[in-house]
């Protein structure tokens, strides 16, 4: 493909003498050698002992990164993956290397203007506003002990248990004052239902069957279940009130009608920012359609393994370990990598297609433009906008992320 590009390097003379002087002096620290302290042979003895082959691969090493760096600017290159090295030549006077750079590929671009795509109207119902308002309301709701009534479904009852199966004690099946939410379908089917209407110091006879999707040892077996109810609590949820509006923020909202009026103002702003991003990610996928572009598999695997890495921060973040995670789901990194292939094309597609109409169209972000998103992005993390360029990667990648949102806003002020 003409996009890929190979080109030899070779390092010689003082470069590779002290590359290798450096490696030994690494070296001699760590190995012994009869009549010497470690790190005191001389280097002809080292050299006599072990050969000067044994400093070439951690020589190169210290030279590599340089020596592709050199390449990338002699040559003018903007490589689209991490390039292939290969060592042609090597001995105690130079290294050759043969770096296979693949730069970005050719991108025609088709139509990406007038694509026919219809934005939804946003919109937001009666029954919108009474659910989420009900959702507030559970939010701020107090847990009160309701010891004398009888519990009813949304309680929270406390419970001593002990399950049996075939007569034997259910291993696991046991518990004492343990808190379970009504409705919450924690347990097997009908054990909540099967509680509903007792009182506190009651004791009830639960006959139930195990559901068939259950774990092999018990799908479908009876089981008998003994529980008693030691406790009831109950959720009561706030009046609709001005401590209420206060409590959520809204300390100019005096009567439910005005405060009605804010929930679906919010609700309505959601599903406008949903409703856009679907609009958008619409018009990017028919421009994607009009695009002509072969894509190298090496750039397809290096997208690969970007997403990769990013999933194993994320599975991190849970304590888990993306070799636990595939270990858990019977898997492998062969399987994931080929369920992650037709997104990273699609990836790549986008990156190609918006960088190319941001060049036909011209689009340039401003010094004050980048400052003033860093800025945006500093008060939202409470941060300092130094640590935004650092964590970001400087000036650099946020003009270019800005580039991209502003060429999807071609696309959207052109349909």
């Amino acid at each position: 493909m003409k996009n890929v590009k190979e080109i030899e390097k070779t390092i010689e003379g003082e470069t590779w003498a002290k590359a290798l002087d450096r490696t030994f002096e690494k070296k001699v620290k760590t190995v012994e050698v009869d009549g010497f302290r470690k790190g005191k042979c001389p280097k002809d003895v080292y050299l006599k002992k072990f050969g000067i082959e044994s400093l070439y691969m951690d020589a190169v090493d210290l030279v590599i990164n340089d020596a592709y760096h050199s390449v990338l600017e002699d040559e003018k290159l903007e490589p689209a993956c991490e390039p292939a090295v290969d060592i042609l030549k090597i001995d105690k006077d130079a290294v050759t290397f043969k770096f296979t750079v693949i730069e970005k590929p050719e991108v025609k671009l088709g139509k990406y203007k007038k694509l026919g795509v219809k934005k939804e109207e946003a919109k937001v119902t009666e029954n919108e506003i009474n659910e989420e308002i009900k959702h507030l309301q559970d939010r701020f709701a107090d847990i009160i002990e309701n010891n004398d009534g009888t519990l009813e479904n949304g309680n929270t009852a406390t419970i001593n248990f002990e399950g049996t199966v075939d007569g034997e004690k259910l291993e696991g099946g046991t518990g004492e004052n343990y808190p379970l939410e009504i409705g919450s379908n924690t347990f097997i089917p009908g054990f909540e239902e099967g509680l509903i209407g007792m009182k506190v110091g009651e004791e009830r006879t639960l006959n139930l069957k195990f559901p068939e999707e259950y774990v092999d040892n018990l799908k479908g077996k009876d089981v008998v279940f003994k529980v008693t109810l030691t406790g009831i609590k109950k959720r009561v949820l706030p009046e609709l009130n001005e401590d209420f509006y206060k409590d959520l923020g809204y300390d100019d909202v005096k009567d439910e009608k005005t405060f009605k009026e804010r929930v679906k103002a919010h609700l309505l702003e959601h599903k406008e920012t949903d409703i856009d991003n679907k609009f958008a990610d619409e018009l990017v996928k028919r421009a994607i359609e009009n695009i002509e572009v072969e894509i190298n598999k090496e750039i397809i695997d290096d997208e690969v393994n970007r997403m990769i890495n990013d999933y194993r921060r994320q599975l991190s973040m849970q304590g888990i370990t993306l070799e636990q995670y595939l270990e858990f789901t019977k898997g492998s990194m062969d399987k994931l990598k080929e369920m992650m292939r037709d997104e990273a094309i699609k990836r790549i597609k986008t990156r190609y297609l918006l960088e190319e109409i941001a060049i036909k169209e011209k689009i340039e972000v401003s010094h004050e433009e980048i400052h003033d998103e860093a800025h945006k992005i500093a008060e939202m993390y409470k941060i300092s906008e130094d640590e935004v360029f650092n964590e970001l990667g400087g000036e650099e990648a946020i003009s270019y992320e800005l580039k991209m949102q502003k060429a999807i806003n071609v696309l959207k002020e052109n349909n």
